[in-house]
């Protein structure tokens, strides 16, 4: 009959779990303050990855903001696809735990062939050990930049283990083994949108277990309760110096209310009222005028402006001599050997650049001198 519930969800409610038995109870729940500061912690964290990933890639890259939720292992085996890379990151210092973030084989063929000086395009074939030891450098400078942007949010200092990179087969029991021991059960799905500038248009998931995310969130409190009373404790350090200041002003602005006070005891006195003194006082014309200043010439040099430079005569600077440039993808520079003719991107004959501190000041030559290398300057570079 329609409205009435049966047993197993009256057990349901009174034991506070759901009717398939996944428990409800404060330890697997996340409160939305909770669940706020995954979010944020999240959000801070993949835009530091993000902007690392751009730097290996060459590529513009672009994380948006996450959403936050509850998953289980059936849920990421029915939504996901399969096979997929999972990446383990591990806290060695400032948090306790580990999570796991979740990319598509897809995404991991594009992101490595990009690596190795590629277009993104070469993504035939299976995934093998080159493509997750890549990926497995590739989290390991993203998700290092983002232990470095938590340790500012938290005050505190955060370091992971290098990453480890499995291709799992979510619905493969061989590949059980593989799995987090809280993956078994209910955890925290954390998914971006992950867009590569026109090669990847996709989502991404790291997944935290219910209690390293409280953790973050009792980290993220306490920073921000810490943050509270050091901005209370200066405030109230500068309150007494800015209330310094209205009895002065009070003081001065006491005596004409006072004088009149004196002048009309006076009368009493058969003395000249202070009043009837001010009002009888002599007005005098003030002079108003506007400002002149002097006219400055551009070719004005204060004196002593040229000698000035002596004392920085002294200041050493770096010079390099450029002989060319080339760029070489990592495939080339790992191929290198003794041996090994790299062409520059510079003429037999050419002249050579000079640069001070970086910057392109000069042309020049090379010569012998003696049983050394110099440089014959023939051109200085104005500007």
């Amino acid at each position: 009959m329609d409205g009435i519930l049966g047993q197993d969800e009256i057990n349901a409610l009174l034991n506070n779990t759901d009717p398939d038995g996944m428990s409800d109870s404060t330890e697997q729940v996340l409160t939305d303050a909770e669940k706020d500061a995954v979010g944020e912690i999240a959000n801070i964290s993949m835009g530091t990855a993000a902007t690392t990933l751009f730097a290996l890639v060459n590529r513009k890259v672009v994380i948006t903001t996450p959403k936050v939720s509850y998953s289980t292992w059936e849920e990421i085996s029915e939504s996901y696809e399969r096979p997929c890379v999972f990446i383990q990151i591990s806290y060695t210092e400032g948090l306790d735990g580990s999570n796991i973030l979740v990319l598509k084989e897809l995404d991991v063929k594009i992101i490595t062939d990009l690596m190795m000086g590629g277009d993104g395009t070469n993504t035939d074939g299976e995934l093998g050990e080159l493509h997750l030891s890549a990926i497995s450098e590739a989290m390991n400078q993203m998700m290092g930049s983002s232990a470095t942007s938590l340790s500012s949010m938290l005050n505190k200092t955060i370091d992971i283990s290098p990453p480890q990179a499995d291709l799992i087969d979510i619905n493969s029991v061989d590949d059980e083994g593989k799995i987090a021991s809280f993956l078994k059960g209910r955890f925290i799905k954390v998914s971006f949108k992950m867009e590569i500038e026109g090669l990847a248009d996709s989502e991404i998931m790291q997944l935290y277990p219910v209690d390293f995310a409280r953790e973050m969130y009792e980290c993220f409190r306490q920073t921000m309760e810490m943050d509270k009373i050091d901005e209370t404790s200066n405030r109230q350090q500068q309150t007494p110096k800015q209330q310094a200041v209205p009895p002065q002003a009070t003081t001065q602005q006491a005596v004409p209310q006072q004088t009149p006070n004196v002048g009309m005891a006076n009368m009493n006195g058969g003395q000249q009222p202070m009043m009837q003194q001010m009002n009888t006082a002599p007005k005098q014309d003030v002079n108003v005028q506007p400002a002149q200043f002097q006219a400055f010439s551009n070719d004005f040099i204060p004196m002593g402006q040229k000698e000035n430079i002596d004392l920085i005569m002294d200041v050493p600077l770096d010079v390099t001599v450029e002989l060319g440039r080339t760029t070489k993808s990592i495939n080339d520079i790992l191929e290198f050997a003794p041996g090994t003719i790299i062409e520059l991107n510079k003429i037999a004959g050419e002249p050579i650049d000079v640069l001070v501190n970086g910057k392109y000041v000069a042309k020049g030559e090379v010569v012998v001198i003696e049983e050394s290398f110099g440089v014959r300057v023939t051109e200085i570079i104005k500007g």
